[in-house]
């Protein structure tokens, strides 16, 4: 049985890759991209950095700005109109999950109209959008090089997950300085996010032999460098090594899906308004323990990929070494629980089974190695709290 690989046509990795931009854009044959961003990229001064390098070249460039971190069907629709009004052949996403997930949006809805509604799972989207070159500046969610996007409906609070090759950028420019800037919460929530990936992908139900080695290359970068990010963002080594994990991560849950952590953690995130690598970060351990016993061996693959445990320990203890890590990556990198996020106990548990119903219908529990039914999966929310 073979596998169909999905990825960016052109991949630019490494130190200063984003000064590639140019080049990368001459050789798509692009002269008129329209930039999707987000109002602290253009603080921080990356926006008139590229407007600058691309002003050389000859390449006009207009900024729309208004992206919003958790991206909703109104934070998008200006965007929207820009890009179809304009004479734009190309969208530039740069900074982190959500401006990119906003421009995969953008690109799609500016090409063939409709509502984001139209676009949700389980309908597979392989039309051709305006083409997308995504630079991120977090090394977490991966989405310059998936054929992911996750947009909020505001109206309902419910995260719709959009899925096929028509969300996959064209060209994905991944330069670790841009994530120097970076402070210590941001660089946990986007670290644990891509850490969930890489575990997610190498033990999905949907998995296979490609997705495998991109999951276990990630996980060896990012176990011994994600708390030298946190501790030291100046940390060079460590920040490339989390932008090239994150990546790769990304290529390896595109590529084999998702499971029950992020089914879980959208509607966390689109009730809560917690930060998805965050509201990750917050189940990563009690989901991996419901896991476990369902994906022994590939569980443990994970804690020695991670480097918490070696080859001569058995998988059970390589398993209870994973569940400890967990533990105390969250403590160290001070993930808040729920109660400390400021979640009030009664309104949590009152939303707990549209919470569920919303788990089950993104589609995502149903790639975990034990797929749970609402009663299970509304335990596992009911020991977030229990665990403060």
């Amino acid at each position: 049985m073979s596998t169909q690989i999905i990825l960016p046509r052109l991949m630019q990795v490494g130190d200063n890759a984003s000064h590639e931009l140019p080049a990368v854009l001459k050789s798509l044959g692009c002269q008129r991209p329209l930039i999707i961003t987000d109002k602290m990229m253009v603080q921080l001064g990356y926006i008139s950095q590229l407007q600058d390098m691309l002003r050389e070249h000859k390449i006009a460039v207009d900024v729309f700005d208004d992206t919003v971190p958790e991206p909703t069907v109104g934070s998008i629709q200006a965007g929207v109109e820009m890009a179809r009004n304009g004479s734009y052949d190309s969208l530039i996403a740069l900074g982190g999950g959500s401006p990119i997930d906003s421009a995969k949006a953008i690109a799609i809805l500016a090409s063939h109209g409709g509502d984001m509604h139209d676009y949700k799972f389980p309908r597979q989207v392989n039309e051709a959008g305006l083409p997308i070159i995504a630079i991120p500046t977090t090394a977490g969610t991966g989405s310059e090089a998936t054929r992911f996007t996750i947009i909020t409906d505001e109206t309902s609070d419910e995260k719709m997950l959009c899925v096929g090759m028509g969300f996959m950028p064209v060209a994905a420019l991944v330069d670790y300085r841009l994530t120097l800037s970076l402070p210590p919460r941001t660089t946990a929530d986007t670290g644990i996010d891509a850490l969930t990936h890489a575990m997610e992908a190498y033990v999905s139900k949907k998995r296979n032999p490609y997705s495998d080695s991109q999951a276990l290359s990630a996980m060896r970068l990012i176990g011994p460098n994600l708390r030298r990010a946190y501790h030291d963002g100046n940390d060079q080594e460590a920040r490339e090594a989390m932008m090239l994990g994150s990546t790769l991560a990304g290529v390896a849950f595109s590529n084999a899906s998702v499971a029950l952590v992020h089914g879980m953690s959208r509607p966390i995130g689109a009730h809560f308004h917690v930060p998805h690598g965050l509201s990750n970060a917050m189940l990563l351990p009690s989901v991996t323990a419901y896991s476990i016993p369902a994906a022994t061996e590939r569980y443990a693959d994970c804690a020695r990929a991670i480097g918490i445990a070696s080859e001569q320990d058995s998988d059970d203890t390589a398993n209870h070494k994973l569940l400890d890590e967990l533990k105390a990556l969250n403590e160290e990198l001070q993930v808040p629980t729920p109660e400390q996020f400021g979640i009030q106990r009664q309104h949590f548990f009152d939303l707990l089974p549209e919470m569920a119903k919303q788990a089950l219908a993104s589609g995502s529990p149903g790639n975990n190695p034990r797929v749970p039914d609402t009663d299970e999966i509304i335990e596992i929310y009911q020991q977030l709290w229990a665990e403060d």
